[in-house]
């Protein structure tokens, strides 16, 4: 993909590259990088740190003096909490490093509007999954066991909830905040799925998706984790238009597929 005739392809280090002159003539700005990961935030918090506050500043600092017109910040649901339940207005509080510093690259994003009108919008995501997952989540990990007939480990009982948004539809709303410019700027919106289900009923599903029964072992929760994630996306779907039209089954399916295609093609776990 890096020779494509779209789009330039740079390669840079955000935290420590000149990015200024990256930035001449671009008119809008999508900001989706950062370090993702619950456990590890709490052992490498100056990692997150630098690489979700301070890069976000030197990102917002290059649109701010290049006249960036549209800043679009992908945050987290974790800025809300142990129970993410409600509208972009609910109380953020935090349960683990890694969103504390996704709330705090959002605090810097309002500066930057405040201080200087830098036109931003501010998406939080809801449990993204579907192809190209990170290795390190968990449908892609019980994906692998199941393909492997390897146990599973669940941190917790299994009970808690999450409001997954495949990434097709995670990408509509992206580029719904983009396309409606005038009315996403200086918004915040929520971005999730259409279904709230638990950890155990994605197994279910798994399940029955690939013919294996789950080995599944439960241990203590982890601190952070969030116990309710539950999109509230009447925001959205009122200002952006914003529709997910992916179910559970059909986006598990498609991640299965991909999985079992890198599989079959290079035997990556």
């Amino acid at each position: 993909f890096r020779e494509a005739s779209t789009f330039t392809f740079h390669e840079i280090d955000l935290r420590y590259g000149e990015l200024v002159p990256l930035f001449k003539d671009v008119e809008v700005v999508f900001h989706l990088a950062a370090m993702a990961g619950l456990m590890r935030s709490w052992s490498d918090f100056d990692l997150y740190m630098t690489c979700n506050m301070g890069v976000t500043q030197r990102l917002l600092e290059a649109a701010r003096l290049n006249g960036v017109r549209h800043f679009i910040h992908g945050s987290t649901s974790s800025v809300y909490g142990r129970f993410a339940d409600g509208g972009e207005e609910s109380p953020l509080e935090p349960v683990s490093p890694y969103g504390v510093t996704k709330l705090g690259a959002e605090h810097l994003c309002r500066a930057y509007a405040s201080n200087f009108g830098l036109p931003l919008t501010i998406l939080r995501f809801f449990s993204v999954y579907g192809p190209r997952q990170r290795p390190d989540m968990a449908y892609n990990i019980f994906i692998r066991a199941l393909l492997y007939d390897e146990p599973i480990l669940i941190y917790g009982d299994g009970e808690q909830s999450r409001s997954n948004t495949f990434v097709a539809d995670c990408v509509q709303g992206i580029l719904l905040a983009f396309e409606k410019r005038e009315q996403s700027v200086g918004e915040i919106f929520n971005l999730g799925g259409g279904e709230v289900v638990t950890i155990n009923r994605v197994l279910e599903v798994l399940a029955g998706l690939t013919g294996k029964a789950p080995r599944v072992t439960y241990a203590q929760a982890r601190p952070g984790d969030q116990r309710l994630t539950a999109a509230n996306i009447d925001k959205a779907q009122c200002i952006l238009g914003y529709r997910p039209t992916t179910s559970i089954t059909a986006g598990l399916q498609a991640q299965l597929e991909w999985q079992r295609a890198l599989l079959l093609v290079h035997g990556a776990r």
